[in-house]
């Protein structure tokens, strides 16, 4: 079984990037896992032509392919994404949009393969859980429209640097071990 987790935020090393080698450190037991980070890819906004509604496929070229590709391999998947002004951040969000070849909002489209677990992680600075339900439910979206069972979700807040995580190590440990057990 493949596990792709994926760090949502362009910060590579900030507190994102610390709970996805958490996230990485407590399924690689149980689990073949790979680590993405957005920012590691390089694709366009979409363009809105709707060319995918007709064809499905996009008239560009880029990563976004083999994002997908990685997807398509997985049968587990975490997206771990912070929060900008109470939402995604605009790299995750472009890299959803660019994905609509692949949702079910129009015929024909592209699949992934059925039966993947999709998991949401969402973290932010201040201590209110209202931007981390956003946060989730952006991402469970995106899952439905990819046929990807929302399989569960965790919500930090008060998280503002690397060093914030270790205090939050447990919470996160106990919904890896959820992640293992569904």
């Amino acid at each position: 079984m493949k596990a792709l987790i994926i760090n949502c935020s362009p910060v590579k090393t900030g507190a994102t990037a610390e709970i996805v080698r958490i996230v990485e450190g407590e399924l690689s037991a149980h689990y073949d896992t790979k680590c993405i980070c957005i920012d590691d890819y390089r694709f366009d906004f979409c363009r809105g032509c709707r060319t995918c509604h007709r064809t499905a496929r996009c008239i560009m070229d880029d990563d976004v392919s083999r994002i997908m590709k990685e997807f398509d391999e997985a049968d587990v998947i975490v997206s771990v994404s912070p929060s900008y002004w109470a939402d995604i951040p605009g790299q995750f969000k472009a890299f959803i949009d660019r994905c609509t070849p692949w949702c079910d909002t129009h015929e024909p489209h592209a699949s992934i393969r059925e039966g993947k677990r999709g998991f949401a992680i969402a973290l932010r600075t201040g201590p209110g859980m209202h931007e981390c339900d956003r946060i989730i439910q952006s991402i469970e979206h995106f899952y439905g429209h990819l046929h990807i069972a929302c399989a569960g979700h965790l919500g930090l807040t008060s998280i503002e640097y690397k060093e914030n995580v270790e205090e939050r190590r447990t919470e996160i440990t106990d919904f890896c071990r959820t992640i293992r057990e569904t």
